[in-house]
């Protein structure tokens, strides 16, 4: 039974007050109601957190809420039988800082259909680093590869590799045997990218093109992008190659024409990380398990900030001033 206990938790207001958003105490009774009641011990930075924490963009759906779309811990207690205490566990998007209560506090309840079990090996932490951005990694890697997508067609193209889930894609195709060519407009970042799996770090600039088809020189794609960006794309892509879409960093617009498609049989797949149903949900944490483990996870950009720290990350984001990941000690 859940009993009333004060514990600090980033949330986000929006009333006749006006928006508002920083750490306050709340109790356990205007939590989101749950039947599964988990202690967070880690969440992440995602842009969609920066966004509802700085109050830009139309995330919430109500207020308030606590912020945080990821989370990561143990199970307190459960409706689910199949869910006892203490089982390590995490949650990914499925309406966290949007119809309910976020990661960005010491516990989180939420129904038990959305929570995933961590692969065996990792903890809390480590399941923080991946979060929303390692699971859209994974579920491109999904998608094209039940779309017959495999190493042989050529090289995958990752646009915006510094970002969270394009610094993850590199890492993850490279691990699952293809050749990345990480597109970044930071070439201080270069080394490390190679550092993580790009075979080479291209400039944004350079994979432009204003032809509706062109010199296929990518396999396949993961774009974080959009717009013209992931109109290039399709444009240089090999036969039968896939282009995953889950980003629209530079717009929503897509300035394309319909050859590659019906010319060179290229797939244009969307990446909706955020409303999977939990069988893809399992089988996209499966995946990643099986090509990442601590000592990869090790060797990835992360940083780690407290509930007190999460304004100037944000902000950082927002910029465009950011790499890599951000974790976030909740204290659950």
């Amino acid at each position: 039974m859940i009993t009333n206990i004060d514990f600090p938790a980033f949330r986000i207001h929006n009333d006749a007050a006006g928006y508002r958003a920083g750490i306050e105490p709340i109790t356990r009774d205007v939590l989101t109601p749950g039947d599964t009641v988990i202690a967070v011990q880690y969440s992440s930075v995602n842009y969609k957190d920066a966004l509802a924490g700085m109050g830009q963009g139309k995330i919430l759906r109500q207020y308030p809420l606590n912020g945080g779309i990821d989370c990561a811990g143990h199970v307190i207690e459960s409706a689910d039988p199949a869910l006892k205490p203490g089982d390590a566990v995490l949650v990914t998007g499925s309406g966290l800082s949007e119809t309910s209560d976020g990661g960005y506090c010491n516990e989180v309840s939420i129904d038990h259909r959305h929570v995933i079990r961590i692969p065996q090996g990792w903890n809390a932490r480590e399941a923080m680093i991946l979060g929303t951005a390692g699971f859209t990694a994974g579920l491109a890697l999904l998608r094209m590869q039940e779309n017959r997508q495999h190493p042989a067609l050529g090289p995958i193209a990752v646009t915006g590799a510094t970002g969270g889930v394009g610094m993850l894609a590199t890492a993850l195709f490279h691990h699952a045997g293809y050749r990345v060519h990480a597109v970044s407009g930071k070439p201080e970042h270069a080394g490390l990218l190679r550092q993580i799996g790009a075979e080479t770090v291209v400039a944004r600039e350079s994979i432009l093109t204003d032809k509706p088809m062109d010199t296929a020189r990518f396999g396949g794609a993961l774009d974080n992008i959009g717009g013209r960006t992931l109109a290039a794309l399709l444009a240089q892509t090999v036969p039968y190659g896939n282009v995953a879409s889950c980003g629209l960093v530079s717009g929503h617009d897509l300035p394309a024409t319909v050859m590659p498609f019906i010319i060179r049989g290229v797939s244009l797949l969307g990446i909706a990380s955020a409303g999977t149903e939990r069988a893809i949900r399992e089988r996209v944490w499966q995946l990643l398990a099986r090509h990442f483990n601590a000592e990869s996870l090790a060797v990835l950009p992360v940083r780690e900030t407290g509930l007190e720290g999460l304004q100037e990350v944000f902000a950082q984001m927002l910029s465009g001033r950011s790499f890599g990941r951000v974790v976030v000690r909740t204290g659950g």
